[in-house]
C-alpha cells in the first residue's frame, strides 16, 4: 500500500521556523520526485517546492523562494521542508506529493498524495 504521510504542521508566531516531514512507504522511494503543495482556505492549491529524483535538484516557487529548504533522504524514503522567516500568508495545509516524472509546480499529474498536515502563522 502506497502510503504518503506528512508530520510537523503546527502554530507558530511570524518569523518563526518549521520544519515538515512526509514519510513514504509502497514504493520505490528514490525513483519518485517529490514535492511539497499548500492550499489555503478558498484558495486553489499551490505548489511550494520540489526535489527532483536522481540529482535531487531543488525547485521552489511563489514567495517561498530564500525562505524554504527541502531536501530528501532515501535510506529513510522522507522528504523535509524547512520553513524559516513564516509569514502569515503561509498559512495552509501541506500537502507532498510524488511522481515519476519531473517536478511541476502544477497539482495535477501527482502519482501520489498525503493527506495533509496544517501550518498556522500568527500575525
Amino acid at each position: 500500500e502506497v502510503q504518503l504521510v506528512e508530520s510537523g504542521g503546527g502554530l507558530v508566531q511570524a518569523g518563526g521556523s518549521l520544519g515538515l516531514s512526509c514519510a513514504a512507504s509502497g514504493f520505490t522511494f528514490a525513483d519518485y520526485a517529490i514535492a511539497w503543495f499548500r492550499q489555503a482556505p478558498g484558495k486553489e492549491r499551490e505548489g511550494v517546492s520540489c526535489i527532483s529524483r536522481g540529482d535531487e535538484t531543488t525547485y521552489y516557487y511563489d514567495s517561498v523562494n530564500g525562505r524554504f529548504t527541502i531536501s530528501r533522504d532515501n535510506a529513510k524514503n522522507t522528504v523535509y521542508l524547512q520553513m524559516n522567516s513564516l509569514r502569515p500568508e503561509d498559512t495552509a495545509a501541506y500537502y507532498c506529493a510524488a511522481d515519476r516524472g519531473v517536478c511541476s509546480a502544477a497539482s495535477f499529474g501527482w502519482a501520489y498524495w498525503g493527506q495533509g498536515t496544517q501550518v498556522t502563522v500568527s500575525s
